[in-house]
């Protein structure tokens, strides 16, 4: 069984990650509208009746923007930290919403989420990977540093989606403020190119077919730049850049095989989805 994997979107502005199989999936993070979550996986021909569960990394609000309506309008239920739910501020189903903590292990139908903490300058915030058949595809973004179990993760997926915010040049010599500079290099804010980098040649498994390069600032790198660093060193890993502005392709990663998968929205439209 095949894991099926896209950004529905990746960037300050806001995220939003979706993985599943033949039968259920999950939303990691929903910060985008309510709406546009529909319309995006509309347009990929995703129905969001697969959706099973949502997991919510951290409290800032490029995270969890749309969530609450989200979860509201198709009663899913919500996996989030009792620090991060208490920092958002946000209402949700007291019923439905449930805690995490560091390497808890949940099932979601044939699903297996792992949890873990992470270095980010928020209450509790966590990195997940999904697996299903012995496939696993992770998401690790919004991490100021890498370690022992960031690394130990990494090592053990198929596919993932890396966080890579920003060129240390650019930055250092761009219009941003000094104390927001400190914050994204000070070890609880954002994996550079060069960290990232450094993270898939080190550790990268042989097996990896997929890595969707995640989270990159609009003012402080380029994503040409980005795609060229990784792409000279992939060797068969397919590198794409999880774009700010629209959802990506849909992919799939088995045991055996690996390629684009393409949906052709005009012979499925979910009936579930009101856009209007």
């Amino acid at each position: 069984m095949a894991l099926y994997f896209t950004s529905i979107n990746s960037g300050s502005n806001g995220n939003c990650y979706y993985i599943g199989n033949e039968n259920e999936a999950v939303l990691v993070d929903v910060g985008l509208t309510c709406k546009e979550v529909e319309k995006r996986m509309s347009r990929l021909g995703l129905s969001i009746e697969k959706v099973k569960a949502i997991f919510i990394s951290h409290e800032h609000s490029d995270h969890i923007k749309g969530l609450a309506v989200l979860a509201k309008k198709y009663k899913l239920p919500v996996y989030i930290s009792v620090a991060t739910l208490k920092s958002s501020k946000l209402l949700l189903d007291e019923q439905n919403t449930f805690g995490l903590s560091h390497t808890q292990n949940i099932q979601i139908g044939s699903l297996r989420i792992t949890a873990f903490s992470k270095f980010h300058d928020a209450a509790d915030p966590y990195s997940f990977t999904i697996e299903c058949n012995k496939v696993r595809v992770g998401v690790f973004t919004d991490i100021g540093s890498v370690c022992d179990r960031l690394i130990s993760q990494f090592k053990r997926c198929h596919a993932a989606f890396l966080e890579s915010n920003y060129c240390a040049n650019m930055l250092a010599n761009g219009q941003y403020p000094y104390f927001l500079k400190r914050r994204i290099t000070s070890g609880y804010g954002h994996l550079s190119n060069a960290q990232a980098l450094d993270l898939f040649l080190n550790h990268r498994p042989d097996y990896m077919t997929h890595l969707l390069l995640s989270h990159l600032s609009k003012d402080n790198n380029d994503p040409i730049l980005v795609e060229k660093m990784f792409n000279s060193v992939a060797g068969d890993t397919l590198i794409k850049i999880a774009s700010r502005d629209q959802e990506t392709e849909v992919y799939y990663v088995c045991n055996q095989d690996t390629e684009t998968y393409n949906f052709d929205p005009s012979l499925y439209q979910p009936e579930q989805l009101n856009l209007f």
